[in-house]
């Protein structure tokens, strides 16, 4: 049996001011970085053999703070782009309620939920979800596979990604799921990493 653990980094700065951020790397609010803390805390309990995040700072901020609330910094850490944020192309740094007002609020809807439609210059959640769950499959799963205990801070939508393969989730139900900033989410698998218990701390 193994554990792995799930967590989107903690308020930035552009989450504050309703921006899209995409892979624009942007730092964590104070709030954020509370989060994070809040997270660790949590987590209290649970120990880590390998953590893994984006190379975005708000994602490595947030796993830095979570590890050292936790007492686990020396754990081995393992960043990669593959993790990282969906590129949202030429929206990215602009205003959520201003793009509306401009190409329409069904348009940016369809931009930000579908699986396989790109916003302008951008990259869709299917190409994310492909460069997520290949690096998990050749990374993490045989990690888990070995009962190892494993931590992802990562983003909206690489984690949305993630969630589609572990839990089966069609394209059309993932566009109605939203992982709110700092709140784990734990999978307790089997040795065959199938899905025992899955539930928010």
């Amino acid at each position: 049996m193994s554990i792995l653990i799930v967590v989107r980094h903690g308020q930035s700065v552009y989450n504050l001011e309703n921006r899209f951020t995409g892979n624009l790397d942007i730092g964590l609010t104070s709030l954020g970085r509370e989060e994070a803390r809040k997270s660790g805390v949590k987590l209290k309990g649970y120990h880590f053999d390998m953590a893994f995040t984006s190379k975005l700072k708000r994602a490595c901020e947030s796993l830095t703070i979570i590890l050292k609330v936790l007492n686990q910094s020396e754990i081995p850490i393992h960043e990669s782009s593959a993790l990282n944020e969906r590129m949202y192309g030429s929206l990215q740094g602009l205003n959520k309620a201003e793009t509306a007002v401009k190409y329409g609020a069904d348009q940016v809807e369809v931009w930000r939920r579908s699986y396989d439609i790109c916003p302008p210059e951008g990259e869709s959640l299917a190409a994310t979800f492909k460069r997520a769950v290949h690096y998990y499959k050749t990374e993490i799963e045989p990690l888990l596979r070995a009962d190892k205990n494993v931590l992802i801070v990562a983003h909206g939508n690489s984690l949305r990604a993630l969630m589609m393969y572990l839990e089966h989730i069609s394209p059309a139900d993932i566009a109605q799921v939203t992982i709110p900033t700092g709140i784990p989410k734990i999978y307790v698998l089997d040795k065959h990493v199938r899905i025992l218990e899955t539930k928010y701390l």
